[in-house]
């Protein structure tokens, strides 16, 4: 009864939550809490590197682990993520393999080691190492317990990753990989409920429109046309940096979230966003050559707008206002500030009239 009440507790624990990290530690408390190692370490498969690391450690190595990748085959933990196969040397001085690896890592103090994978199906998600533990890892109890958490840690582990995935498809645009609109409802929610917790904080949206992009559907076919918005979309996420973020807000419409820029250090951005945008060359790679250039709009909350609804008005009037002229930047309440019209330097006039803001701001509103 006792077995069945550990397993169900386990079973319990890792059902609750569908956060990764909060399940691995989980399951790192119930191994823990059961073997009492003197250390241990949860290893993950990075299927894309074909290597492992350590999402966390505990015990002595704690800081000595985070940072180190482990090659499949290498080691212990590389060794039993290769083979699937459960590796338990209950005193590492009877064994002349595992002796002479605990000799060469001295201050890991191994006497006994564990590692443990977790695997679905075929395959290995990961792996759990014990060092030293106080309990006879080679009883039929410890052997029980062992897989039945593992299976249990790999359903969960799956699970929280599906769930992962899902999220992150339904925030994402499919052509582009950026965020999609919906999201950037939701990131405009945060950013002004954080200010309204701190009233310094400031941040900047930036709208570019593409011009002429149409003669590019016209001219080479729309799968053309979906390649070049998705190079338009990778080109934004490298000028503007992880720290902001960016979207497709429909058609050949983008949004940036600039997060913690006032006005001078939002126009600084979208200047170097403008410059690298005219100097790229798209579609090489299907031996085009394709020049591009934008109708920008800038606005920073809360200057130009104290509510999301009204910050994406100024935002979107700004940027029609750039395709007056196009191939420019406009920016609430100074204006234009790039391209051939204005000679680069920043113009004295607001160059739309209210009702043309408020026009803009309802159709933006609508179509969203």
């Amino acid at each position: 009864m006792k077995h069945l009440r550990q397993f169900h507790d386990v079973a319990r624990a890792l059902t609750q939550t569908l956060e990764r990290e909060e399940i691995l530690r989980i399951i790192m408390d119930k191994m823990t809490g059961f073997f009492k190692p003197e250390s241990w370490s949860m290893l993950l498969v990075d299927e894309r590197n074909q290597d492992l690391y350590y999402p966390f450690a505990a015990g002595d190595n704690d800081d000595s682990l985070k940072d180190q990748r482990i090659q499949m085959g290498e080691g212990i933990a590389g060794r039993v993520a290769s083979t699937g196969a459960t590796l338990i040397v209950p005193d590492v001085a009877l064994d002349p393999q595992w002796s002479a690896f605990s000799r060469a890592r001295p201050e890991l103090r191994i006497q006994a080691l564990a590692c443990i994978p977790i695997r679905s199906g075929d395959k290995t998600l990961g792996v759990i190492q014990l060092f030293n533990s106080k309990l006879d890892m080679m009883s039929e109890y410890s052997q029980s317990f062992i897989r039945v958490l593992c299976d249990y840690a790999a359903i969960a582990i799956q699970n929280a990753d599906r769930v992962k995935l899902i999220h992150e498809l339904t925030i994402t645009d499919d052509c582009t990989s950026l965020f999609n609109a919906r999201h950037l409802y939701t990131m405009l929610d945060e950013q002004v409920a954080v200010a309204g917790s701190n009233r310094e904080h400031q941040f900047s949206l930036l709208f570019v429109d593409l011009d002429h992009f149409k003669e590019v559907n016209d001219t080479h076919g729309h799968l053309v046309g979906s390649r070049l918005l998705a190079e338009v979309g990778s080109l934004m996420k490298r000028v503007l940096g992880p720290e902001n973020s960016c979207f497709r807000y429909g058609g050949d419409e983008f949004v940036a979230l600039l997060p913690g820029l006032g006005k001078q250090a939002a126009i600084d951005c979208t200047m170097r966003l403008w410059n690298g945008l005219r100097a790229e060359r798209f579609l090489t790679a299907q031996s085009l050559s394709l020049a591009l250039a934008g109708s920008f709009g800038l606005a920073t909350f809360p200057e130009d707008g104290n509510s999301v609804q009204n910050i994406i008005r100024a935002a979107d009037t700004m940027m029609y206002a750039a395709k007056t002229t196009r191939d420019n930047v406009s920016v609430a309440g100074l204006g234009l500030v790039a391209g051939a019209s204005t000679g680069n330097q920043v113009a004295a006039t607001r160059p739309t009239t209210m009702a043309a803001a408020d026009l803009a701001g309802m159709r933006r509103t609508a179509t969203a």
